[in-house]
């Protein structure tokens, strides 16, 4: 099977610094596809810079793919793994092709270029433009060259082993993934971020102009990619998951509603989705404008504009995309749309018709298998006052609607105001997806699971389960950092063996469509989420008094300490009607609003 694996930066600015010592780490059948965090709800994109040196990998006679094209050399992460690095899926969106769809990859090109020889694919290629995550950074590194893959087989893979596939970015190692399990294939996919990738304005409906939504569409040009091609990696074309986290989650959603023409997944793992509504292109044609004025482009006409906007130098596009927030771009109109200051994908009418949500509740999506959920405590937002914090990430909203939604949180449910705020907030933008996804999925009889993550990130201050804090733990200590900057903390034997539960129940759903075919014989049995019971399950490690998170009693902690270290933490439990009903009232006025 493969999976698609969907990341984003945005969150890594709201997480803490972590209070060890950053150590560099290397980045190294069913497959598994990756895509990277959706730029248009995040800055940027996790695709990181690689850290280890070229001599800790190492090549074999027999490492190498021929694809009928081309034949690539790959290299050794770990005995059993090979990483084919930086694999063109695409045409490169240079010079006139910026903003608009990607073109499938000239192959005769390739063919031409290689001479007959081998192509040597053992390095990382450069990542795609970063966009600022707002937290003072400055984005800009990397390359428009980007549309590229890179893919992590098991070593001696072959067209006839059918392996699912999964994919992943470079600075979020996956080799583990494999050495655990032989079975998948890992696919990481770089497309285009931010302004590059999600430039929106009215015009764009006209192709003539440019495109819409560009970077998903290259998302859907490397599925289609991996289609034509994974077999010679050894893996399965018919059987690929897509997976992603945060603004990854909402790419996943998004492929499930949009129309790419063809079927290209069949399976989608959502962990956090990221519900920040989609705008129309007219709504950000505010942000636009001033994105164009701030490169240098603010003269004449839209197609003019758009004109100097391609002959543009990436550091000033840079520039004007990492400027263009509060208070500096609000600053610029009185309009309510100018909430929307983020390039978001948009509903485009063609491969995404509607708005997800909508679409998702009428159950017009791709059935298939499905594990959403998200973290104990998500809130990505700050700040004091509901109605500001909603504004914020819902601009439409009214003050009717904030005001249904503060009653639903009645203040007697919470030990102080700022946990009700995040407890709204939280459900609003991340939490609720659990619940709305998976009550449109089982109701239409597909095999669906959830979760809640309760397993904080160590290396993050405080005591909560924030945003994105499985990350760390899937990925072996790894956190992500500005402009693709990766660090790595060494996990210790009880976090390394939660980290191999993790791996195990997320692989044995990329090969069977099913967490607990091939989950490990220590680890409790995910029970499917009904509508009657809502049963989903706690992910966490075996934990003392002192590691519990949130939820959790300390009685229930010390008892699976005393199971020792290799035993599971894990356990089920059923959604609570009360958080059923707010989430019911936050798809009927949220979701309103923002449709």
């Amino acid at each position: 099977m493969t999976a698609l694996n969907t990341r984003n930066l945005e969150s890594v600015h709201l997480k803490k610094a972590s209070s060890s010592k950053p150590t560099p780490r290397t980045q190294a059948r069913s497959s598994l596809m990756w895509f990277a965090a959706f730029t248009v709800l995040l800055a940027g994109v996790w695709y990181g810079s690689v850290l280890a040196a070229p001599s800790e990998l190492s090549s074999g006679r027999g490492d190498v793919v021929d694809t009928g094209y081309a034949r690539y050399r790959g290299n050794r992460a770990y005995h059993n793994t090979v990483a084919y690095l930086g694999i063109p899926y695409a045409e490169p969106p240079l010079g006139e092709r910026r903003f608009r769809a990607p073109l499938p990859l000239n192959t005769t090109r390739i063919r031409l270029q290689s001479r007959g020889e081998i192509v040597d694919a053992t390095e990382y290629p450069d990542f795609c433009i970063q966009g600022t995550t707002g937290g003072g950074d400055a984005g800009g590194a990397g390359s428009e060259d980007c549309l590229k893959v890179n893919i992590y087989a098991p070593a001696g893979a072959t067209r006839r082993s059918n392996r699912y596939i999964y994919g992943n970015p470079a600075n979020w190692p996956f080799e583990h993934w494999i050495n655990q399990n032989p079975n998948v294939v890992i696919v990481s996919v770089y497309y285009r971020l931010s302004s590059f990738g999600f430039l929106s304005i009215p015009e764009l409906r006209d192709s003539t102009n440019g495109d819409l939504n560009a970077g998903f569409l290259d998302q859907i040009e490397a599925l289609k990619w991996v289609k034509r091609n994974i077999r010679h990696f050894g893996g399965n074309p018919n059987r690929v998951t897509i997976n992603g986290e945060s603004a990854g989650g909402s790419s996943v959603e998004l492929h499930l509603v949009a129309d790419a023409g063809e079927r290209l997944f069949s399976g989608a793992i959502a962990q956090s989705v990221y519900r920040t509504p989609l705008p129309s292109p007219e709504q950000q044609v505010p942000l636009f404008n001033y994105y164009a004025t701030t490169a240098g482009c603010g003269e004449g006409t839209v197609a003019e504009k758009l004109a100097c906007l391609r002959k543009a130098p990436v550091s000033a596009l840079a520039r004007a995309q990492d400027t263009a927030r509060p208070p500096t771009f609000s600053d610029e109109t009185s309009s309510v749309e100018s909430g929307y200051f983020q390039f978001h994908p948009v509903v485009d009418g063609k491969v995404i018709k509607d708005y997800p949500t909508r679409l998702i509740t009428q159950g017009k999506f791709a059935r298939v298998p499905l594990i959403v959920g998200a973290t104990s405590n998500e809130t990505l937002g700050g700040g004091e006052v509901i109605r500001d914090v909603l504004k914020r990430f819902f601009p439409s909203i009214s003050d009717a609607d904030v005001g249904a939604l503060e009653a639903a949180y009645d203040p007697e449910d919470f030990a102080t105001p700022n946990l009700r705020l995040q407890a709204l907030v939280g459900d609003s933008q991340l939490i609720c997806a659990r619940s709305i996804m998976g009550t449109a999925f089982s109701q239409r009889g597909l095999d669906t699971y959830t979760y809640r993550y309760n397993q904080r990130n160590p290396t993050n201050g405080g005591t909560g389960v924030w945003h994105a804090a499985e990350n760390w733990m899937m990925f072996r200590g790894t956190n992500t950092g500005l402009n693709g900057t990766t660090t790595f903390t060494e996990l210790n034997e009880t976090e390394q063996n939660f980290a191999s539960e993790l791996i195990a129940y997320w692989l044995s759903f990329v090969r069977t469509g099913n967490p607990n075919t091939h989950k490990l014989a220590r680890s409790p049995r995910w029970a499917p989420y009904r509508i009657g019971s809502r049963a989903r399950i706690v992910l966490q490690q075996v934990q003392d008094t002192a590691q519990a998170g949130s939820g959790e009693s300390p009685e229930r902690a010390a008892g699976a300490a005393s199971e020792g270290r290799k035993g599971s933490g894990s356990h089920m439990e059923n959604e609570t009607v009360k958080e059923t009903g707010r989430c019911v009232i936050v798809a009927n006025q949220v979701e309103r609003q923002q449709n």
